[in-house]
């Protein structure tokens, strides 16, 4: 089983006044509705238009219900630009009950950021976001949508992934060869080795109910851009339900996968996910 090891700084996050808080932890009781999950690796230019529309959604939700509360935990993952002064602007615009920024020694990973993230978080269920704003953040209505199609929740543990599916056809004709090549062998890979009932497994929108995240992230390896899979093979082999659910995304520049080595990675990173858990060197329980 993996340990979570946090540096000593990052056990506290500083608050709208400039003081330094304990966080908290996922074995606490949630004390919000939605905790959103935002890491962020040199994103100083991205993260503000995703800040701004998903902020702006959720103080409109909140305005029409009283009764929802939300958390948004920006994650920095070691990042070398000013990530964290940037998601501070919203920290001291919204107060740090609802906007916190966490910010790590040294750089994770982008399945180690959210780890950390979902570890520290309030709600009840928890929605993890990329920084770029790819996905519009409206789009978690659909992702609920999801989550409550899969009741009864068994021991309350259920997920809902966003998916870009059924956009592949348009994103193939705007890519080369190459790397359209590249998405079908990691896609075949997923498939055969880990994960054959999510056709998206990557799409960084997911909405986990607490005790679902809680089982998953305590039980993941990987940190880096192949998380996601362990994530999904994980739930699979603990009985969790899992939705797939269709939403709007845009392909934004400035990404961090390099098309060859990231995928050279992940694949790497599959073979890992099947021989380790089938050889019993990682465990499920």
């Amino acid at each position: 089983m993996p340990a979570l090891h946090r540096h000593e700084e990052e056990k506290f996050f500083v608050n709208a006044e400039g003081r330094k808080e304990s966080v908290p932890s996922i074995h606490d009781p949630p004390t919000r509705e939605l905790s959103v999950v935002v890491p962020s690796y040199n994103e100083e230019d991205r993260l503000p238009l995703m800040m701004d529309e998903a902020l702006d959604y959720l103080e409109k939700r909140q305005k029409q219900d009283p009764s929802f509360t939300y958390e948004v935990i920006v994650v920095d993952d070691g990042s070398k630009d000013q990530t964290t002064k940037v998601a501070m602007k919203y920290c001291k615009k919204y107060g740090s009950d609802k906007v916190r920024v966490l910010s790590l020694v040294k750089n994770r990973g982008k399945g180690g950021a959210v780890r950390m993230g979902v570890f520290s978080s309030r709600g009840k269920k928890i929605l993890m976001a990329d920084a770029d704003g790819a996905t519009k953040f409206a789009d978690i209505e659909k992702v609920e949508e999801g989550l409550k199609i899969l009741q009864p929740w068994p021991n309350q543990m259920a997920i809902s992934c966003g998916s870009r599916a059924h956009l592949e056809k348009d994103s193939i004709a705007k890519r080369s060869y190459f790397r359209t090549l590249l998405m079908y062998g990691f896609h075949f890979l997923v498939w055969f080795l880990c994960v054959k009932e999510i056709r998206d497994t990557q799409c960084g929108f997911k909405l986990l109910t607490r005790e679902a995240a809680l089982r998953t992230f305590s039980t993941l390896h990987i940190e880096r851009w192949a998380f996601d899979v362990e994530l999904l093979y994980i739930a699979q082999h603990l009985g969790i339900p899992i939705a797939e659910v269709a939403v709007n995304w845009t392909e934004i520049e400035g990404s961090k996968l390099v098309p060859f080595w990231s995928w050279l990675q992940m694949g790497r990173d599959l073979l890992f996910i099947r021989l380790r858990y089938m050889t019993g060197a990682w465990q499920l329980e």
